[in-house]
């Protein structure tokens, strides 16, 4: 079993930024390929940003890159994803995912494991 708890989110303008982290505990973080996903009101979850085991491969949607970069901290048990230029259409609910099976930091919700409670992230015009 992963716990993982998101934190960060909040109300910022169009514009601006936030720090979303996400902090795992219960089994070893770095066996684990991380992602962000989010869900706006009405709509499908969708993929944000993936990383692999050891950072070094990252992966984003079209809609965030060049504006968001996802990091991990294997020795903090912490992954990261940095939002800048944020836009109202951002605004959401994160979840950070862990997967530990198929290792692939995919894009599909189904490859992952485990899932933190998500944090609000809203972004006003």
């Amino acid at each position: 079993q992963v716990q993982l708890v998101e934190s960060g989110g909040g109300l910022v303008q169009a514009g601006g930024s936030l720090r979303l982290s996400c902090t795992a505990s219960g089994r070893t973080f770095r066996n684990f390929a991380m992602g962000w996903f989010r869900q706006a009101p009405g709509k499908e979850r969708e993929f944000v940003a993936s990383i692999s085991l050891s950072g070094l491969n990252t992966y984003y949607a079209d809609s965030v890159k060049g504006r968001f970069a996802i990091s991990r901290d294997n020795a903090k048990s912490t992954l990261y994803l940095q939002m800048n230029s944020l836009k109202p259409e951002d605004t959401a609910v994160y979840y950070c995912a862990a997967d530990g099976t198929t290792w692939k930091a995919g894009r599909a919700g189904t490859d992952y494991d485990y899932w933190g409670q998500g944090t609000q992230v809203t972004v006003s015009s």
